[in-house]
């Protein structure tokens, strides 16, 4: 798997965290998004770049027992979880105003990451550099939370939808690539 599909997979996992950062961000008063900002984003960038580590590790594990169907464990995996952000995105929850306090920032992390353990086991099967791929998903939920504290804070909640919606169909898409790839090109 080349960086440019790792770059489109770290976007598309990060989604969720930028859904939530931006519901977050609407929420916060002009004083505290900074701070917010960076904490939501130094969370959701840790978690979702150690929970692929976790689940390639899984993977890696029981890699022999699978190989033969290993392309149709990553494509069913990117599809429910992109069949699932797509979901999400017409069927949005209203969007909560607790305080961020450490508990549900960890909670929030763990919630959004747990789609990035699947993804880990199917990089297992793809035989992905793991390192540069955790390196890249988190860096890119770093940045893509970040921001987005400061756009729901701006902008407000109509850019949440559109977020769930192209994560979705990013995943998706590669996991078809991955399918199309195993059973047709090589």
């Amino acid at each position: 798997m080349n960086l440019t599909s790792i770059f489109m997979i770290g976007i598309g996992l990060s989604m969720d965290a930028f859904a939530v950062s931006i519901a977050k961000g609407m929420c916060l008063s002009k004083k505290d998004v900074a701070k917010s900002a960076w904490k939501l984003a130094f969370y959701f960038g840790l978690f979702q770049a150690v929970m692929p580590l976790l689940g390639w590790w899984i993977g890696s594990y029981f890699q022999s027992l699978i190989t033969s169907i290993d392309h149709w464990i990553a494509f069913i995996l990117l599809s429910i979880i992109g069949g699932k952000m797509i979901y999400d995105a017409f069927h949005p929850e209203e969007a909560e105003c607790a305080p961020l306090t450490a508990k549900l920032v960890l909670l929030l992390a763990i919630a959004t990451s747990i789609d990035a353990l699947a993804i880990g086991v199917s990089f297992a099967f793809l035989q992905v550099e793991i390192i540069s791929a955790v390196l890249i998903i988190g860096i890119t939920t770093f940045i893509l939370s970040f921001t987005a504290v400061y756009l729901g804070n701006r902008l407000g909640g109509f850019l949440q939808k559109y977020a769930e919606l192209l994560g979705g169909c990013i995943l998706f898409i590669i996991g078809l690539k991955i399918l199309i790839e195993h059973l047709f090109i090589s």
